[in-house]
């Protein structure tokens, strides 16, 4: 259990030891910060610490927004501060430099007369409470204590009983339980999730809090859900659809509760930020293949369209990605002392989306157009039970591109007409996103010097001319041994040479965010087109299972950098080959397919090892002491 030093005795009549014990705490009163602090260094190691002071009046969700969110290690509010074990030893070190007056202040601690006034010696001096003179401290010492956002709630340490009547007042006057509720759902999101799902998945949320369903059960629930989905797709009848698309709009509405239980109950986790992240993509691309499995049953071949969608909202998410990497810091470094250039807000293309969410509407029609996943699933399951999985396909094909070209347009003009320093941080991290391997560091190795000096967008050119070259010679090459035609084969070869020449260099260039989207698009791109041209049975479900198998790993790769705690080990990018290497190896596989084995087979083979070595990593991350305790949001697209 978690230890509360309320600092100075309990105010008669208040609540505050009831909030505390039914927030989880166990009450200690300590006088002063003397004995705060021998209270703190004898609980256990594993134990919350919070200080709270005694005359505190507020909302127990401010409390509760202090004093338990697992991500922070420090945290605080008027008069409540709290300190997981990570920072207790910086806890105690500011509790010594208050007592010992090492802060500037005298310690009288927060004590108060039966009427809740304050004592004789804090009248004569009045001074910030304990708790907040020790947060001050803290962040002083270098320990960042979190100050949560309380909109309408009240949290007050009041002077006198005039204030405390008028803090208590206040407190009556808002809905604590309508508050948290409504900061259960995310401030920004689609506009089906806002209007359609939002306004009854909270209290869906808040029936599971009361019912002690954590939110990893209720993302297992969506992801189960969304597998019964695809199941019932894969029927190929009309009952099986209209199922389908039933269950998938309810796997998107227990997708929604989860997050919203969450930050109801702020049940953050490390195995919720894995589930959260890794799971709406399986759920998806899951769905994907029981709609082709589906198809097939009617006589409809729909793999090659089922597997060019994968790739479409795959690439699509890395664009994503990549550009908030890119430019995430790149404000505020910018903006700092000795930089030159204009921070983002002062952009042409900015001013012009300013004007433009300045107009209700626009806001909504932006945010629907780039087709979030809310209007996606939305719009998947309506055309599964009307239509059939050849038209859910197209109908994702055209509406992914017009959102990819409408969004990448955008960004590329915001990137080349601002002036900003990309960190070395947000340099590093597109270097981890392009999940070079062992061919393309070789490479970059002995072309490092000439390829520092490559200017502006050249090296983004280079990535994009040598992705072009592979994936046309996978579509025009004739699939033949290298001796008759070496020209898919020399196509390889110029991937693996150009790859690395783009990663050669600091990438820090305006457009270098475009280089691991490239790389995705050239992989999967040469995976479907060479799987496609085969024309053997199974060689496109295969393929469906490569690139699904190597898009979780570049989906852990982002939500580990996402979550700070940065890249994969460079052990397991090699293990896995890099996408030069299994580009390279895909190629391979379609030039002696007909000699040695067949290209399904060895397709799948290689799916089988990349999955294997890629999950076995990620879960031990993932379940790790390290990895980061934060419930993803969820992706705009």
């Amino acid at each position: 259990m978690s230890t509360a030093i309320l600092t100075g005795p309990p105010v008669p009549g208040s609540p505050l030891d009831g909030d505390l014990r039914a927030l989880g705490f166990d009450v200690q009163t300590a006088p002063d910060a003397t004995e705060a602090r021998r209270l703190a260094a004898s609980a256990a190691a594993t134990e919350r610490i919070a200080l709270v002071d005694p005359r505190f009046v507020g909302h127990v969700h401010a409390l509760r927004l202090a004093l338990t969110d697992p991500r922070f290690p420090a945290a605080a509010v008027t008069g409540a501060l709290t300190a997981q074990p990570q920072a207790r030893a910086a806890l105690l070190s500011a509790l010594e430099s208050v007592a010992s007056g090492a802060d500037g202040t005298v310690d009288t601690a927060g004590t108060a007369d039966t009427a809740g006034r304050p004592t004789a010696s804090t009248a004569v001096a009045p001074r910030e409470p304990l708790a907040d003179r020790v947060a001050t401290a803290l962040d002083g010492a270098g320990t960042a204590v979190t100050r949560p956002e309380l909109g309408s709630l009240v949290a007050a340490v009041p002077a006198d009983a005039g204030e405390r009547e008028q803090a208590v007042a206040a407190v009556a006057a808002v809905d604590d339980e309508a508050v948290r509720l409504r900061s259960a759902v995310k401030a920004r999101d689609g506009f089906f999730t806002t209007f359609c799902v939002s306004p009854y998945s909270r209290y869906l949320a808040r029936w599971c809090a009361r019912r002690g369903l954590t939110p990893n059960q209720v993302t297992t629930a969506s992801l189960i859900t969304a597998l019964i989905a695809a199941a019932c797709a894969a029927t190929g009848t009309r009952g099986g659809y209209v199922a389908a698309g039933l269950l998938l709009l309810f796997s998107f509405v227990l997708d929604c509760t989860d997050g919203q239980l969450a930050r109801y109950s702020l049940q953050y986790s490390t195995m919720g930020a894995w589930l959260d992240a890794t799971f709406d993509r399986a759920k998806e691309y899951a769905y994907y293949a029981g709609l082709a499995l589906g198809a097939a049953r009617g006589g409809d071949d729909v793999w090659a369209l089922a597997l060019g969608a994968m790739v479409l909202q795959t690439c699509r998410h890395v664009v994503d990605f990549s550009f908030n990497e890119a430019h995430v810091d790149a404000a505020a470094a910018a903006a700092a002392p000795g930089a030159t250039g204009k921070a983002v807000a002062g952009t042409p293309t900015s001013a012009l989306s300013s004007r433009l969410d300045s107009v209700g509407w626009t806001v909504w029609a932006r945010r629907m157009i780039v087709l979030p996943i809310g209007e996606r699933w939305a719009m998947i399951a309506v055309l599964t039970a009307l239509t059939t999985p050849r038209t859910v396909f197209y109908a994702l094909l055209v509406g992914c591109a017009f959102a990819a070209c409408y969004t990448t347009a955008g960004r590329v003009l915001r990137s080349v007409t601002r002036k900003a320093v990309r960190t070395d941080r947000a340099a590093q991290a597109l270097a981890d996103l392009a999940d070079s391997g062992p061919l393309a560091e070789l490479v970059a190795r002995v072309l490092r010097r000439p390829a520092r000096a490559l200017p502006g967008a050249l090296p983004f050119l280079i990535a994009l001319v040598g992705g072009a070259v592979v994936v046309g010679a996978a579509a025009c090459a004739p699939l033949t041994s290298p001796s008759d035609s070496p020209v898919l084969l020399l196509g390889a070869l110029v991937y693996v040479l150009t790859s690395g020449t783009a990663v050669a260099h600091r990438m820090g260039g305006a457009l270098d965010w475009l280089i691991p989207p490239v790389f995705r698009a050239a992989e999967y791109g040469t995976i479907l087109i060479l799987a496609a041209r085969a024309d053997v049975p199974g060689a496109l479900p295969a393929a469906f299972g490569l690139v699904a198998a190597v898009a979780y790993h570049h989906y852990d790769t982002v939500y580990r950098i996402r979550g700070g705690a940065g890249a994969p080990p460079r052990r397991l990018v090699r293990a896995l080959g890099g996408h030069e290497g299994r580009t390279f190896l895909v190629v391979l596989a379609a030039l002696f397919s007909t000699r040695a084995f067949d290209l399904p087979s060895a397709l799948a083979v290689l799916a089988v090892a990349v999955a294997l070595v890629a999950l076995v990593e990620s879960i031990r991350f993932w379940v790790s002491s390290g990895a980061p305790a934060v419930h993803d949001e969820g992706e705009p697209a």
